[in-house]
């Protein structure tokens, strides 16, 4: 048996956590540059405020309903996630096995196969209730015989919070079957618009109970092909995604933002593929790797003066080292430079990004006869300021390309405090003893 655990809207729940006095009160949270809504608390879904919607577009329904209104505050949001993650381990794993794959932010799955059926439930319900103690956020649990089944359960238990509690558990048949005749197939996990689209109008196949019962060749041939297959499997009750162990060791590192107004200027541009890169830099080092290429991107659309519509267009480009390095210098020296060859003037600038491919184990370099011989010395200086940054917080040691002011920087004109990861953010608590 499979169980999935899923954060109630999650983002929400971490503003909640430290503001009591909005537990009963709409609340949303929106994407990066305060651009569209992202996280619903139940209330606002109540008021018909649809997911993605953009903020310029609801002002005045939101403050018509008391709606709370938040930037995305990542900080929070991460860590919160971590404390979920560790309450999960402690509580499932065991010296032999690793029993939770974390599946994104607010969502693991747990294997329960050690577990009998009549206990699943109070398994569930006590797992809940912990989560909920430990770290203040609320879950949702979905117990099933394979992922896809657990996601369906877990999906309805969210849905119909009064009558389940947050918690079901589906492993007889008649369950199963009532469950996934009220699954749409385009809420399955797995199911995309464009096969949901193909199922419904080429098909007719519009439930989940109805996808279960076609054949497998039908699946390999209509669906996908093993794809489709394991997926009509898993319908089945037959497990067919196991547990993945966490990808410790990225194969590339990415750091994409998007601009807290459109930038015109190269300046600028330098200045933010440089501070974009000096953070893949940190990322690259935690995980004890250098790179062997610097890619970077420009998104831009439309020229000044010219009539808005929205058509944006992608600049790419790559630079290849003589010697993989996670030295943040080395890797800035290989990025900027490109950002003036995709630079085009006049351009809005709406996002940049940089990767960092070809990763290697820092300690399995191969030597350079011709180089210099100070990478220790380069590796020491990285690592001391790694060490001053995360302590002190807000790149307050950086290279002087990455700029003083940046005015480019992401918008977060209403981003709560982070409460749990900043020293002068931490939440006060006033009362007379």
């Amino acid at each position: 048996m499979y169980a999935i655990v899923d954060c109630n809207s999650f983002y929400c729940s971490c503003e909640r956590l430290f503001r009591p006095d909005l537990q009963s009160q709409p609340v949303v949270v929106l994407s990066n540059n305060d651009g569209c809504i992202i996280s619903r608390s139940d209330e606002a879904k109540r008021l018909g405020i649809d997911m993605g919607t953009p903020l310029f577009e609801s002002r005045r329904r939101l403050a018509d309903n008391r709606v709370a209104v938040f930037s995305s505050n990542y900080n929070l949001y991460g860590n919160m996630s971590l404390r979920v993650m560790d309450t999960l381990r402690t509580l499932s794993d065991d010296a032999e096995h690793r029993c939770v794959e974390v599946y994104s932010v607010d969502e693991a799955f747990i294997n329960l196969a050690h577990l009998p059926i009549d206990r699943l439930q109070g398994f569930a319900e006590r797992l809940r209730e912990v989560v909920v103690q430990w770290t203040g956020i609320p879950v949702s649990i979905g117990i099933a015989h394979s992922k896809v089944l657990s996601k369906v359960a877990n999906r309805i238990a969210k849905k119909n919070k009064q009558q389940t509690c947050c918690v079901l558990v589906l492993h007889d048949e008649a369950a199963i079957q009532h469950a996934l005749e009220s699954t749409d197939v385009s809420d399955l996990w797995g199911i995309g618009r464009r096969y949901a689209r193909k199922l419904k109008e080429c098909y007719g196949i519009n439930t989940a109970w109805q996808l279960r019962h076609m054949p497998q060749e039908w699946a390999r041939k209509k669906l996908g092909g093993i794809v489709g297959v394991r997926m009509i499997r898993e319908l089945n009750g037959e497990p067919c995604i196991p547990l993945k162990d966490p990808l410790e060791k990225k194969k590339m590192i990415a750091t994409t933002r998007m601009f807290g107004k459109p930038i015109f200027t190269l300046h600028e541009l330098e200045e933010a593929v440089a501070t974009y890169t000096a953070r893949a830099a940190e990322k690259l080092r935690r995980q004890y790797g250098a790179a062997a290429s610097v890619d970077v991107f420009l998104v831009y659309n439309g020229v000044a003066g010219q009539p808005y519509a929205y058509d944006p267009k992608h600049l790419y480009s790559r630079a290849t080292l003589l010697q993989p390095t996670s030295d943040t210098a080395a890797l800035i020296k290989a990025a900027v430079p490109q950002v003036s060859t995709l630079y085009r003037k006049g351009a809005k600038y709406l996002k940049a990004g940089v990767v960092l491919g070809d990763i290697v184990p820092d300690d399995a370099l191969q030597g350079n006869l011709f180089g210099s011989s100070a990478g220790s010395d380069r590796r020491a200086l990285m690592q001391a300021l790694d060490n001053i940054n995360f302590s002190m917080r807000d790149d307050i040691v950086k290279f002087a390309v990455s700029g003083l002011t940046r005015n480019w920087k992401m918008r977060q004109e209403m981003r709560s405090k982070r409460f749990t990861t900043r020293w002068d953010e931490l939440y006060e608590v006033n009362g007379n003893l």
